[in-house]
C-alpha cells in the first residue's frame, strides 16, 4: 500500500514538473516574440537584454559596476567611449 502511495505521489510530482516545463517553454516563446517585435521596430535586442539584466540589480550594485567599468575604460584610454550617450563631455 505504501508503495502505491509513493508511486502515485512521484507520478503527480513528475506531471507537475512536466506541466511547468510546458508553461516555461510557452513563456520563453512569448519573450522571443517580444524581442522579435522589438527588433522589427528597430530596437537593439542585445542592449535591451543588457538593460533588463541591469534593472534586476539593486541600484547600489549598478552604481558600483558603472564605477568599476569607468575605471577600467580610463585605464585603457577609452574613457571617452560613451561621450554623448550619458550627458558627459
Amino acid at each position: 500500500m505504501a508503495d502505491n502511495i509513493a508511486a502515485e505521489q512521484l507520478r503527480l510530482l513528475i506531471e507537475r514538473v512536466e506541466r511547468l516545463e510546458e508553461e516555461k517553454k510557452g513563456i520563453a516563446d512569448d519573450i522571443r516574440d517580444v524581442f522579435g517585435e522589438a527588433k522589427a521596430t528597430g530596437y537593439d535586442v542585445k542592449i535591451m537584454r543588457q538593460v533588463i539584466r541591469l534593472r534586476k540589480l539593486p541600484a547600489q550594485d549598478r552604481q558600483e559596476m558603472e564605477a568599476v567599468l569607468q575605471t577600467y575604460l580610463a585605464a585603457l584610454g577609452m574613457d571617452d567611449m560613451f561621450a554623448g550617450f550619458d550627458g558627459r563631455r
